[in-house]
């Protein structure tokens, strides 16, 4: 019996996320905090460009998977509308609020008029919006796809996070923390084509995307194989050292209603609509769970550099993480084949 349960993917999947991640906590309280931003450098340059190359070995690139990054593209876009609208609805209704309190004078109101002890600041928004569109699509996206889907639809999840995923964070992501951050100094960052094609993740991707048919003997195809196993596993462990540094979390109702939006309203709506398109089983899974991953590590590095709501960004990382375990059932049960 136990070892029935025990062969079940998703349990499988939640033994593995569950305990590397608190193995991570437990040894981010005893580590140095820079271990951390180290581990975080070697996956970046090294870990994950390996485990692509890895994990493209003998991967059929062919039909729509090219879709994959589109609908990346549609869920930042869905996501921000939402976003938008959602704020405007709370600002307003603040705004009314303080017009019949008479902190406001009706007579005179405008729609960029301050509202006095708006929970809505600049900074607010910002962070708002870039937990909205910025999920954990790399480190945390990719264990989750190759553990529910296996390898030959792990390239549907590259393709999202190398092509939609990272572009948006460091291209209009960064315009929005330039825009909505107190930090002066946001202008003078390096410019984001530069990160973009910088990233080392595009280049094993086109590199994996030429070696994938090549053969190699056993012992190293084995040995590649174990190696990028051996770094999703480091990638979970560093997720669990980043959340025992997060420190308190605070803006509870803000953060929940972003991840109502981040990881269920946007996957629902953008992945019931690709059926429409004929993306339909182990594909679209892969896709939706990509849409449905929380916001990324980096929302926080961001808030903190360009001025943006920090509180904000660090209670969606932290209570999206969690969160995260209770949506995947939902998920494989509205769209598993």
């Amino acid at each position: 019996m136990i070892l029935t349960i025990l062969e079940n993917p998703i349990v499988r999947l939640y033994i593995n996320l569950i305990g590397w991640a608190l193995l991570g906590f437990i040894l981010g309280k005893k580590l140095p905090a820079s271990t951390s931003k180290y581990l975080g450098q070697f996956l970046y340059w090294i870990g994950v460009p390996l485990g692509i190359i890895a994990f493209m070995r003998g991967v059929d690139i062919s039909g729509y998977i090219w879709i994959s990054p589109i609908a990346g593209w549609v869920a930042i876009l869905v996501g921000a509308i939402f976003a938008r609208f959602w704020m405007e609805l709370e600002i307003s209704d603040e705004r009314i609020k303080a017009i019949a309190s008479g902190m406001v004078d009706p007579r005179h109101v405008k729609p960029d008029q301050p509202i006095p002890e708006t929970a809505w600041t600049q900074p607010t928004q910002g962070s708002f919006l870039l937990a909205m569109m910025v999920g954990n699509t790399s480190y945390l996206g990719f264990p989750v796809v190759l553990s529910l889907i296996g390898p030959e639809y792990f390239l549907w999840a590259v393709l999202y996070n190398t092509l939609a995923t990272s572009p948006g964070l460091h291209g209009i992501g960064y315009m929005i923390s330039a825009n909505y951050g107190n930090n002066p100094l946001a202008q003078r960052r390096k410019n984001p084509l530069q990160i973009i094609f910088g990233n080392p993740a595009l280049w094993s991707f086109g590199f994996g995307f030429f070696f994938r048919h090549v053969p190699l003997p056993d012992l190293a195809e084995n040995a590649l194989r174990t190696s990028a196993w051996s770094i999703v596993t480091l990638a979970i462990i560093m997720i669990g050292i980043q959340l025992s540094q997060l420190g308190k979390l605070q803006k509870f109702s803000q953060a929940l209603i972003c991840l109502a939006i981040k990881m269920i309203v946007v996957p629902l709506v953008v992945g019931t609509g690709l059926m429409f398109f004929g993306v339909t089983g182990l594909p679209r899974l892969a896709i939706v769970l990509q849409m449905a991953m929380p916001p990324s590590i980096a929302t926080v590095i961001y808030a903190i550099a360009y001025g943006l709501d920090k509180d904000l960004s660090v209670a969606t990382v932290a209570l999206g993480s969690v969160g995260l375990l209770m949506t995947i059932p939902m998920w494989l049960w509205l769209f598993s084949p």
